[in-house]
């Protein structure tokens, strides 16, 4: 499947948005597998997550993004994890990080924009996920400092 420009994907969220704010969640399933999800526009493999519509709470947000991008549905309570700026990559985009534990998996289909989404074991993550992804599962799985930074530039396109 064609990848969509990045370049173009971030000027029209900045002609949607002005300053943007992003949601993403970090599912870890009953066995501590994570779900992880590969963009049709972005290299690497990410957590499931966008851009917050007008109207939504970071958390309303956070809920619509996994269940668009990888059919899962949240059934119990999120953790927000933190906030963190996109500067380097995309100024004025900031991305809070929910953990979602409590959730029903349904059956993924591949779309337009998102290729794959799949739970990996900790050990056996995938070679090319994210910088950021790898860095707020160091946080979150083996309670690495928490860096106050989103850095995604090492896989745009």
């Amino acid at each position: 499947m064609k990848r969509i420009p990045l370049k173009l994907f971030h000027l029209f969220s900045r002609l949607q948005r002005g300053k943007t704010l992003g949601a993403r969640v970090c599912a870890i399933d009953e066995q501590g597998r994570i779900l992880l999800v590969r963009h049709s526009y972005v290299k690497g493999w990410t957590f499931p997550g966008g851009g917050v519509d007008k109207g939504e709470t970071l958390k309303q947000a956070a809920i619509r993004e996994l269940r668009e991008e990888a059919a899962v549905e949240v059934t119990g309570p999120m953790h927000l994890h933190g906030m963190f700026s996109n500067e380097k990559s995309f100024p004025g985009d900031h991305v809070a990080l929910f953990i979602a534990r409590e959730f029903d998996a349904h059956t993924f289909e591949p779309n337009m924009e998102i290729l794959e989404a799949r739970f990996f074991e900790p050990a056996q993550l995938p070679q090319d996920i994210s910088p950021a992804t790898r860095t707020r599962l160091a946080e979150i799985l083996d309670h690495a400092e928490i860096s106050d930074q989103w850095v995604v530039s090492q896989f745009e396109i």
